[in-house]
């Protein structure tokens, strides 16, 4: 049977001219508690720091609470920035999430790349390679429950996780060393590229360990998809949301410089950003027959809020969504 995901997202973005925070996050919430009933299979949640729009940049918090009102339904929180984190302190929150939802948390691990974030933190961009192995041997040294030192200071976490810490973790990232260092690591893998998984096992049968979790993105996906009765009618509901998301990623990827690689770059109009096909607004009909060619490893993403978008409209996505997903859980497992 493939391993085929229905993935419902929330980055809390909340531009002024947008739905307020406090309505977004109760909002969210709730539709966390919904995606949970009618057999999503997954939460995403992002993190960012430092943005005008307050995307979300506590993802553990937000994820504790979505556990408290969900039983099944797991989470994947990434990237978290992990250069920019205690590596202790979020060792203890990987710890306490996995115990509250009972085990179904994931965490994938970025290095970050937007400059003003790490000089918020006082790290260096420079470091973050270093602080990516450094952090992640800690961290998982410490949920296997060993009492060590660190340059001189104790390290002992307490409680621990419900899973084995390499069933929680994955490295992300768009280049060859993500994917070596996934399998170095004996992690999970959560690629920007399909083409990175090859690599990530093949470097797991040369170290002679079994591949942990992974997904292979679907090159040509859209980045999520807003369910519709009529297309245009939705496109016009969404469409300064998904403007301002693309626009504030391509802000970010200009300040990475010549080394960034973003999708974003050149979508800072509607007509480019709809042809581009980074955010689609498809019939529950064309969602369930695109879950028909979807290949194994791969997801199919929706953000009900994105962008600030009002909650009334996210909730009539979720409700056309109830509606059939029945046919998408029998169009992925075909």
């Amino acid at each position: 049977m493939k391993d085929t995901k229905l993935t419902v997202s929330f980055d809390m973005r909340a531009p002024d001219w947008g739905t307020p925070a406090t309505e977004l996050y109760r909002a969210a919430v709730d539709m966390a508690a919904f995606c949970d009933r009618i057999g999503v299979d997954r939460i995403g949640l992002m993190e960012h720091h430092g943005s005008d729009d307050g995307y979300l940049p506590q993802p553990f918090v937000l994820a504790s609470a979505m556990a408290a009102v969900t039983e099944r339904i797991s989470f994947m929180l990434g990237a978290v920035i992990l250069p920019l984190h205690d590596p202790v302190m979020l060792a203890e929150k990987i710890a306490l999430v996995d115990l509250i939802s009972n085990g179904r948390l994931n965490v994938i691990f970025g290095a970050g790349y937007v400059p003003f974030e790490f000089a918020m933190f006082g790290k260096s961009l420079k470091d973050r390679a270093k602080l990516l192995d450094h952090n992640i041997d800690l961290i998982l040294r410490a949920l296997h429950g060993e009492r060590f030192e660190v340059d001189g200071k104790p390290v002992f976490v307490r409680p621990l996780p419900v899973q084995e810490p390499e069933d929680i973790v994955l490295v992300g990232g768009g280049v060859p060393a993500s994917a070596r260092r996934a399998a170095r690591f004996g992690v999970g893998f959560g690629p920007m590229k399909g083409e990175l998984v090859d690599l990530y096992l093949e470097e797991c049968a040369r170290l002679g360990h079994a591949p942990r979790q992974y997904s292979r993105p679907k090159s040509g996906m859209p980045l999520a998809i807003h369910l519709c009765e009529d297309p245009e009618a939705g496109w016009k509901a969404i469409e300064r949301h998904a403007v301002h998301v693309i626009t504030e990623y391509a802000k970010w990827a200009e300040q990475e410089g010549d080394a960034s690689n973003s999708p974003f770059k050149g979508l800072d109009n509607p007509a480019a950003l709809r042809q581009a096909g980074l955010f689609a607004c498809w019939t529950p009909e064309q969602f369930v027959a695109q879950a028909g060619r979807m290949e194994d490893k791969t997801s199919l993403g929706l953000q009900p809020l994105l962008g600030g978008l009002d909650p009334e409209e996210g909730w009539k996505c979720l409700k056309l969504l109830e509606q059939v997903i029945p046919e998408v859980k029998a169009a992925f497992a075909s």
